[in-house]
């Protein structure tokens, strides 16, 4: 499994039981959700896109994995009116789709609860400067999400001590991918 994994939670004023409900409205409505988010460990240009189209070309899925915590992000809930694939062309965003108080957004085209542990030390970045960096000495501090994969079976495993993750939506990720917003 290939995956972006993201912290959860109040986002711009708005509980997560609401924004599920809102996200699944509008994947019903118009066949997507961006689902918003900030923080340049998965820019959407220089990360997201070009993992999953990696992934794509080997006809793999990218699956958005989210951890449920106590959050308390006060952004204003402006929605956001405009999106671009490629930070130079603007469209609007589609009147069924409101993305409230993030730069960017991933694309979405279902939304699942599904509850399951996932073990951060089984996982690797996946591109960038961290590539091949452990999951587990990535994702602490102030580094929230990132673009992540599993470590092949084949690789030798290090010794650790498990971080487990409690995912508890899954979201499968469509073209085109990641957005930035304004």
């Amino acid at each position: 499994m290939q995956f972006v994994g993201l912290l959860i939670g109040v986002h711009a004023h708005e509980i997560l039981d609401d924004i599920v409900k809102r996200k699944r409205l509008e994947i019903d409505n118009a066949g997507y959700a961006f689902w918003g988010y900030g923080g340049n460990t998965c820019h959407p240009i220089v990360m997201v896109q070009p993992f999953a189209k990696s992934l794509q070309e080997n006809k793999q899925d990218l699956l958005l994995c989210m951890e449920a915590i106590d959050s308390h992000h006060f952004a204003d809930p402006v929605r956001a009116t405009h999106y671009s694939v490629d930070g130079y062309n603007w469209d609007l965003i589609d009147n069924n789709i409101n993305v409230r108080g993030s730069r960017y957004a991933l694309v979405i085209s279902s939304l699942e609860e599904q509850q399951f542990d996932l073990d951060l030390s089984s996982t690797q970045v996946a591109i960038g400067n961290s590539q091949g960096r452990s999951g587990m000495d990535y994702i602490q501090g102030r580094v929230d999400k990132g673009c992540l994969r599993f470590i092949d079976d084949q690789q030798p495993m290090p010794l650790h001590i498990p971080t487990i993750k409690h995912i508890s939506l899954v979201a499968k990720i469509c073209l085109p991918y990641a957005v930035l917003l304004k």
